[in-house]
């Protein structure tokens, strides 16, 4: 049996002292970008029955927040095959603990590495005899999983190459790690009342008007997108078409089709739709914070005296 596991990795340059990262999870998932983006519209959209109050106003914010990771854990997946499960478990066992000592040869310390078991499961395989396959037990897989917590996000590169030593090939994940979000939850909150205040001043210089202090907060709508929700994918190339006269013929020939790779890319939230971007400036993947925050003014109209 053979297994093909390809880790999809931007790795940094000499030059360039940064990576983007998705793993082999971005096989998974596709138009992460908008989902988001369908998401946030979906946060605009008025509640079901929603009606305008007749004696006042809505009025809107939303901010979007680019957050740089603090920490890290990757997460790598092992397997073995074997004809007894105690074999499995003795070899995984055995690739564990090389990749565990060189992780920790790296400075990760013991307590931020630790050793998921999935499952274990039969392979069957097809013995034939005269005219009939028939599924006969092969033996046994174990699968588990390696995490590891990191902070300094260039020792990536170095966990792939100490992983690939130990014939560990599968990358399945980068989780990003923002430690204080409370206090990007109140960066937040703060713009987003100052983007309504500053709404409601508009209103009154330059249309003339009054609104009164804000009679409720209707919404209040944060989310939180991380990078490996966030990568896109395409494939560049381009193919001829056959024709109808060798589609006739098509019994004749064995097509066999080119390799087309599949590109993957961080795709993250634009300004667009939002009325302001906390670090605007993305160059490396980021955890995106963001809050549709909707208060009720109520107005006070001057009123006006016939002449």
């Amino acid at each position: 049996m053979i297994r093909i596991f390809v880790a999809v990795i931007l790795l940094a340059s000499s030059g360039l002292s940064m990576a983007q990262t998705s793993g082999n999870i971005g096989y998974s998932q596709s138009s992460g970008s908008s989902r988001a983006k369908l998401n946030e519209r979906n946060k605009r959209s008025p509640l079901p029955g929603e009606a305008h109050p007749s004696d006042g106003m809505f009025l809107e914010a939303s901010v979007l927040m680019n957050v740089l990771a603090d920490e890290y854990v990757a997460v790598f997946a092992v397997s073995q095959e074997c004809v007894t499960v105690a074999e499995c478990g003795q070899k995984i066992d055995a690739v564990i603990q090389e990749f565990s000592s060189a992780v920790r040869a790296l400075g990760v310390g013991p307590n931020d590495v630790n050793v998921d078991f999935i499952g274990q499961n039969r392979i069957y395989e097809f013995k034939v005899t005269g005219n009939v396959a028939k599924e006969e037990l092969a033996g046994f897989e174990i699968k588990k999983n390696v995490a590891i917590h990191y902070r300094d996000k260039l020792l990536l590169d170095k966990l792939i190459v100490a992983a690939s030593r130990s014939k560990i090939f599968d990358l399945i994940k980068v989780d990003y790690l923002v430690k204080d979000q409370s206090a990007v939850e109140a960066r937040l909150m703060q713009e987003a009342s100052r983007i309504i205040k500053e709404k409601a001043a508009k209103y009154d210089q330059l249309l003339g008007v009054k609104l009164d202090s804000p009679v409720r907060i209707y919404a209040e709508k944060p989310s939180i997108y991380f990078p490996s929700e966030m990568y896109d994918s395409y494939t560049a190339q381009e193919s001829e078409s056959l024709s109808n006269t060798f589609d006739q013929d098509r019994a004749k020939y064995a097509i066999q089709g080119a390799r087309k790779s599949r590109t993957f890319f961080f795709n993250p939230l634009t300004a667009d739709g939002f009325d302001y971007v906390i670090n605007p400036v993305v160059v490396e993947p980021v955890v995106q914070f963001t809050l549709y925050l909707k208060v009720m003014y109520g107005t006070d109209q001057p009123k006006t005296t016939k002449p």
